[in-house]
């Protein structure tokens, strides 16, 4: 009905190319328009001012020989001014911006290595970017944004850069692990160490006062009771501590088995051990001071 009576819609973010006997006319504005056909008028087709995009899968090869596909996405829009062009100068827009893409893309990444081409992934879009906008300029269109937006190299070169990966990432854990278990053990021997040295000033002043207690007990039973020897009191003291020792094993039930030996003389071989201990100490003490 709309050719009938001459009229034709053009749709908002749409230009409409007109001719006139087969020679280009102009260029429709979106609404209403009046083509009369019986004047050799014609709408010879409609051009879109959105943006449109493209999607390009390029597979190339990169210097280190590691075959990639590359995913290039060209935003490009129609200048509202060069529609003629646009629209006459071009048959298939979208395969020859495809074939610009391809020339770029295989010019450059074959000069870098596979780890370059994901560090210079916005170079390589600049660079198509420029490429396509001096090409596609003299043609009616702008080239609105240019990305690359996926690096796809082979399933078993992403396996092994993977493995690569895992490897050195354990050996870094196995280091560090290392590290801490070297860092635990130097400071357990140095807590080791610190634990005995005080344990030992500890002990120090505890048998003094033990060989304290002892002289004492030694003295004062001598005196109080007339006709003892220190020899004497010394194998009660012995017997004393005898029973208390093994008074204090039986009282612990979680204790160990232990052997000790008991008898009627095994007081007295404790008793004769301690002062030939202590004789020989006596003794190594006055060769010292006679030699010095």
């Amino acid at each position: 009905m709309g050719q009938l009576l001459c009229c034709v819609q053009i749709n908002q973010a749409t230009v409409g190319i007109t001719e006139q006997w087969g020679k280009y006319d102009g260029v429709l504005q979106p609404g209403c328009h009046c083509v009369p056909w019986c004047f050799g008028r014609k709408m010879a087709g409609l051009l879109s001012m959105r943006v449109q995009q493209l999607d390009v899968h390029c597979e190339t090869k990169t210097r280190d020989n590691v075959f990639v596909t590359l995913v290039a996405s060209i935003q490009f829009i129609v200048v509202r001014e060069n529609a003629k062009e646009a629209y006459y100068k071009l048959s298939r827009p979208r395969q020859q911006i495809q074939s610009y893409v391809f020339d770029v893309v295989r010019a450059t990444v074959p000069r870098l290595d596979l780890d370059d081409v994901f560090e210079q992934k916005n170079d390589i879009a600049k660079a198509v970017e420029g490429e396509l906008e001096k090409a596609r300029s003299t043609y009616g269109y702008r080239i609105v944004q240019t990305l690359i937006i996926d690096i796809v190299p082979d399933v078993k070169v992403k396996e092994a850069m993977n493995e690569i990966n895992a490897a050195a990432r354990l050996r870094l854990a196995t280091t560090e692990k290392a590290e801490a278990e070297k860092v635990l053990q130097v400071k357990r021997a140095e807590a080791e160490a610190e634990a005995k040295f005080l344990s030992g000033q500890g002990i120090a002043p505890q048998r003094q006062a033990i060989v304290d207690g002892l002289r004492d007990s030694v003295l004062g039973f001598s005196h109080d009771v007339p006709g003892t020897s220190p020899k004497d009191v010394m194998d009660m003291v012995m017997l004393t501590q005898y029973f208390d020792t093994l008074k204090d094993i039986g009282a612990h039930s979680k204790s160990s088995t232990v052997f000790v030996p008991h008898g009627p003389g095994a007081v007295g071989n404790i008793a004769e051990q301690i002062r030939n201990g202590w004789l020989q100490a006596a003794a190594g003490s006055s060769s010292q001071l006679t030699h010095s």
